[in-house]
């Protein structure tokens, strides 16, 4: 026996490398005694947990596989695949989180704290509407499309109706320059517009048919009958359909975006009976339409829906607008718009109901490409939201975009020189004071040329409606004079170069008073909100102060001129832009808000065209519309 003295004790040292410590701990391991040898402890191994060569990114909601257990783990400096307990890793919550991995081996335990990320489900969209055959700038549209879906693959680009009409394009070629285009740019889906059916006769839309047919994407249209229609008819399905087919109608379609279903279907605006040709088509109640898909999505495991609605942002609530959608059906995420031309420079967000919805829509004629990015939960609420509208103008042109609009761009303008059929004894000038206030401006003075389009737009609006008794144009619409001789279609162009629409508005006698006032309250000097007439007289005392110097006011009515009453109701037609309350008319605006305007969605300068080919000879005329009684 060894002395207590003389007795050994034999210690040996092991060391553990902890990952998420940047100093190495000391682990002491006494080691077993023997009576008849004396030994040296084995050397016992260095662990260590590897953190993962990328991020730990999770789907809300995802289940943990296997594969999610398992980390690299190094040994004495051998790496091998491990699995590890985890603690505090749960999908259940969309952020940033931290994990702890912990591996055993040996009797030592090494921990490691590991960050990840739980994500919602992201639908990115790329949108645009009333593009109306406006092709200059879609060149440069389709690079902006490259560019952003080199970014994100997934990135769905939609239009929101009214593709036809509007330019010399469309009246040569009905649709089918555009659609070469939007091929090219590969759109996912459309929903029809109002002037989609401009074209149509009692036995349909042939016009229309080719432009679908042709089309390398699906349509959605929820609201819209098509079964009188013989050539729309067999292209129609009321599916709600997860496998489309390019060229083809569907009340709804079903894709799979990020992992999760999705639902799309298509709102046209019902007025579209009042201001198109739809013919035999029959237009349904765009809310009862919505709820009955929105319905049915829900019935086939989808809660992230989208309308994409051709009602109008902030139209007549009478009739349909997308406000009005938002507030009035439950479970619409996401509303891509169009019709009202609005310039919603960020999305709007609309939060009646138990989920918000988010509405966008990307202005007019393909100035602007929209762009909206969504998170949803897994229970298919928005979550975050961002998006906002990119000027096409700003990118250089897709040579192969501009490639495929080469011929169609040599045809028309062939086209834009040619004469329409009508010729002016003389010129219509469009003068301008250059600052001289004792001259004669279009922006101040009557003209003729003013007295021309709005004679036209009177014309046109009594065609439609038959209580308008008064034409309005605001004078910074009107751009360039019409020459002596054989009017071109270029000339009307230049005249009415920006594609307003014709629309009817109701006003009180008091804010048509107002709306004058308001016209003349700067005179001698411009103003492109001075308004040229048609069925209407004022006169005017511009020594009197702002908003008192209206003399007289009156319309025409049964072939006499009778005095404005503030009491009485009048429609007056007007081009979209004034409707609105451009030009600062709040007047205008206030009917606009209350439901009171009615756009009838005829081109200002179609209008004009038709106009002076129903005259077929003009000369200019200044006939005392508006005097100053100074």
């Amino acid at each position: 026996m060894f002395s207590s003295k003389s007795e050994r004790l034999f210690t040996g040292m092991i060391a553990a490398a902890l990952a998420v410590s940047a100093v190495t701990p000391v682990v002491s391991v006494e080691a077993k005694q023997s009576e008849k040898v004396t030994y040296q402890a084995k050397k016992q191994e260095t662990i260590e947990i590897l953190a993962p060569t990328s991020p730990l990114v999770f789907k809300q909601g995802e289940k943990l596989k296997g594969k999610d257990r398992i980390l690299n783990v190094k040994i004495d400096g051998k790496v091998k695949k491990q699995p590890v307990r985890w603690s505090n890793l749960t999908t259940s919550t969309i952020g940033e989180f931290t994990a702890t991995a912990t591996y055993s081996h040996k009797g030592q335990t090494v921990t490691l704290d590991v960050p990840y990320t739980v994500e919602g489900y992201e639908l990115a969209i790329m949108h645009t509407n009333d593009t109306h055959a406006s092709l200059d700038n879609a060149p440069k549209r389709a690079t902006a499309v490259n560019q952003l879906r080199e970014e994100n693959a997934n990135r769905l680009l939609i239009d929101a109706g009214d593709v036809f009409s509007g330019s010399l394009y469309f009246n040569k070629f009905k649709g089918q320059a555009d659609l070469t285009l939007m091929n090219y740019m590969q759109y996912d889906l459309m929903v029809p517009g109002n002037h989609e059916f401009d074209l149509g006769t009692e036995a349909g839309h042939p016009e229309f048919a080719e432009f679908i047919q042709n089309a390398e994407f699906p349509f959605v249209s929820s609201n819209v009958d098509y079964s009188g229609d013989q050539y729309l008819n067999a292209l129609y399905s009321e599916d709600l359909t997860h496998k489309p087919v390019d060229g083809k109608l569907y009340e709804g379609v079903i894709k799979t975006i990020d992992g999760k279903k999705v639902g799309f279907f298509g709102l046209t605006t019902e007025d579209t009976a009042n201001i198109a040709s739809p013919g035999p088509i029959q237009f349904q109640h765009y809310i009862d339409e919505a709820e009955k898909a929105v319905k049915s999505f829900k019935q086939r495991g989808v809660d992230q829906i989208v309308a994409v609605s051709h009602l109008g942002f902030d139209d007549n609530p009478a009739v349909d607008n997308d406000l009005e959608l938002a507030k009035r059906v439950e479970g619409i995420d996401v509303i891509i718009g169009g019709h009202s031309h609005s310039r919603l420079n960020e999305p709007v967000v609309v939060a009646d109901g138990a989920e918000p919805t988010v509405i966008v829509q990307a202005y007019q004629y393909g100035d602007f490409l929209g762009t909206l990015d969504v998170v949803f939960d897994q229970n298919g609420k928005i979550v975050s939201h961002q998006g906002k509208l990119i000027d096409v103008k700003t990118y250089a042109a897709d040579p192969t975009a501009v490639s495929l609009l080469a011929p169609f761009a040599q045809e028309i303008e062939s086209i834009r020189n040619a004469e329409i059929g009508a010729e002016a004894t003389a010129a219509f000038d469009n003068p301008r004071d250059a600052g001289d206030v004792t001259k004669p401006s279009v922006r101040k003075n009557e003209t003729a040329l003013g007295n021309l389009i709005t004679d036209g737009m009177l014309d046109r609006a009594k065609q439609m409606d038959g209580e308008v008794v008064a034409a309005i144009q605001n004078a910074g619409g009107i751009r360039a004079p019409i020459n002596a001789g054989p009017i071109t279609t270029g000339e009307v162009l230049t005249t009415l170069p920006f594609g307003n629409t014709l629309a009817v508005m109701t006003l009180d006698g008091s804010e048509l008073l107002s709306a004058l006032e308001r016209s003349v309250s700067v005179y001698p000097i411009e103003s492109g909100g001075f308004l040229h007439m048609s069925g209407m007289k004022v006169e005017f005392d511009s020594s009197k102060p702002a908003n008192s110097r209206i003399v007289k006011a009156q319309v025409l009515k049964d072939g006499q001129y009778v005095d404005v009453v503030p009491t009485e109701t009048y429609k007056i037609a007007t081009n979209y832009f004034a409707a609105k309350g451009g030009d600062n008319y709040l007047e205008f605006k206030k009917a606009y808000e209350e439901g009171r305007v009615n756009d009838l969605g005829i081109i200002d300068w179609e209008i004009m065209r038709d106009y002076l080919v129903k005259l077929q000879t003009v000369t200019p005329s200044v006939e005392g519309r508006i005097l100053d009684v100074k």
